[in-house]
């Protein structure tokens, strides 16, 4: 009849990596989700970026970007979008161009 108890810290232990592994899924989603830039920081990357791109409309924004602090989106007159790259300074770290965003090359 000891087998069973061993069943039993088997399945006990099972259980408990089960839950570490979703408790780190669910850290990792919370990670990946985009923040918005917003108040005087919104205004300001805005400006940095509009003037790094020479001129446009900003169409997206996001803090903690993967190439710097913030990112911000520009749509230019001709529908290019271009990612503009921030540090926590507000300086312009680069930018790249996205296309068009037009499907039907």
């Amino acid at each position: 009849m000891r087998h069973p108890k061993r069943w039993i810290g088997a399945g006990a232990a099972a259980v408990a990596v089960a839950g570490a592994i979703a408790a780190m899924g669910v850290a990792s989603a919370r990670h990946d989700e985009e923040r918005p830039i917003t108040g005087d920081a919104l205004e300001r990357a805005s400006a940095v970026a509009l003037e790094d791109t020479g001129g446009g409309t900003v169409t997206g924004t996001e803090v903690g970007d993967e190439e710097g602090y913030y990112e911000v989106e520009v749509t230019l007159d001709d529908g290019t979008q271009v990612d503009v790259h921030l540090d926590q300074d507000f300086a312009v770290l680069g930018d790249e161009s996205d296309g068009t965003g037009d499907d039907g090359d």
